[in-house]
């Protein structure tokens, strides 16, 4: 360790004053460009959702607690640059986690989680990494949209945001599956919700076959993806059950 024997905690890192003034830049970063929240919403959303997944699926318990640090600090890069800023974000986290004592194999698994959660050139490259991408990109919800006052500024992003009243990530030991089921209002429209999100799909799909899982999504009770790789593998459990 580099610090002795001590286990940064997610505690540790919240009490973090520098992570605190990140957060709060973060936020405020977005907000002012028109993006839902970025605070301590949706990061304490991640971090608990990251952590659950790695329990669920098996990984021991500080594999855990390093996934819901990488939840807690996979935003920070925001605060400087929407552009890239997984790359920015893992380059801080690292002094960050350095300081406060972290094993420098565990600071490598936090910062290449948070270096690899963007959809758009991530890629899982550890299970923290992919529990981090599943979780993050799951979360769609209308309480994600704050204080809207002028509806004309609302564009689609928004109003897909809007008409999702309910966002339930599981994950089935059974089938092997994350299923992400969502319930959408007719305020919006499937169409439009994979139009914003089909990248988010995509690397979600990479990340549970990381773990040996497929991911599903469902949209008011239609699986969208998988279809035919569910099928089998649920015809596969009832010939066995048979």
């Amino acid at each position: 360790m580099f610090k002795g024997d001590f286990m940064v905690t997610l505690d540790d890192v919240k009490k973090n004053k520098e992570v605190q003034s990140l957060i709060m830049a973060t936020d405020k970063c977005m907000r002012i460009q028109g993006y839902p929240n970025h605070g301590i919403r949706h990061i304490g959303y991640v971090s608990t959702t990251t952590e659950n997944i790695l329990r669920l699926i098996g990984c021991d318990e500080r594999t855990a607690v390093l996934g819901s640090i990488a939840g807690w600090l996979h935003d920070i890069g925001n605060s400087i640059n929407r552009f890239d800023h997984g790359i920015t974000g893992a380059t801080m986290a690292y002094g960050i986690l350095k300081d406060l004592g972290m094993d420098y194999d565990e600071i490598n698994i936090i910062t290449a989680s948070i270096g690899s959660h963007e959809e758009t050139k991530g890629n899982p490259v550890n299970n923290v990494s992919a529990a981090l991408i599943i979780a993050d990109k799951s979360d769609a919800n209308r309480n994600r949209l704050e204080n809207i006052k002028n509806t004309e500024d609302l564009d689609m992003h928004d109003y897909v945001n809007l008409a999702i009243t309910k966002n339930f990530l599981e994950v089935d030991k059974t089938t092997k599956t994350i299923n992400l089921k969502i319930t959408m209002k007719k305020s919006s429209s499937i169409m439009d919700y994979l139009k914003i999100y089909i990248n988010r799909i995509l690397i979600s799909e990479r990340a549970a076959k990381f773990f040996d899982y497929t991911y599903v999504l469902y949209i008011n009770d239609v699986q969208i993806n998988n279809t035919v790789l569910t099928k089998k593998v649920r015809h596969s459990i009832e010939k066995a059950e048979f």
